[in-house]
């Protein structure tokens, strides 16, 4: 073993062993302000489903979060008095104690650059979630599920005007 370095003096006195410097990035540690010396905090898994899912919201180019059968039941879920909007909805995260992996699925709208909006999305969640929460996001991972074309707008505005019994109103 080599002998500790010591610092010199300028006063006379003798010298004193150095402090050895830790430097976390060589030793795995992480500071975070999460875990603290007056104590830790936890954030649950559906706050960070939220952030993400509001941060890949924003991008331009995303009509729609979900699956078909996760759309589906946003719609009906609107249509209920009182109830909210699910923020969290096409969005799933996986969560340790610094570090989250984020998967979500879209719909983009047609015309829109694919790579352009997925990397804008990761770019977007990271920085929400990471400011947000301190977590150190790993990776995220878009899932595109379909695309929005024009048309689609014609038929919904087309199955709005008629009524249950399929007549159509006026």
């Amino acid at each position: 073993m080599t002998e500790n370095p010591t610092r010199p003096t300028t006063n006379g006195q003798a010298p004193r062993a150095a402090t050895p410097i830790v430097d976390p990035a060589r030793t795995g540690a992480q500071s975070s302000g999460l875990h603290t010396d007056q104590g830790n905090t936890s954030i649950a898994d559906t706050v960070v489903q939220k952030i993400a899912g509001v941060a890949a919201r924003e991008v331009p180019g995303v009509h729609a979060m979900g699956n078909a059968a996760r759309r589906a039941f946003n719609q009906i879920t609107e249509r209920i008095p009182g109830s909210q909007t699910n923020a969290s909805g096409g969005v799933s995260v996986e969560k340790g104690e610094k570090q989250t992996a984020i998967d979500v699925t879209i719909v983009v709208e047609y015309g829109a650059s694919i790579v352009d909006v997925s990397n804008t999305i990761r770019k977007n969640i990271i920085s929400a979630v990471e400011r947000a929460t301190g977590l150190e996001v790993i990776e995220v991972n878009v899932n595109v599920s379909d695309v929005h074309l024009p048309t689609d707008d014609a038929d919904e505005s087309d199955d709005n005007k008629t009524s249950s019994t399929g007549k159509e109103l006026e």
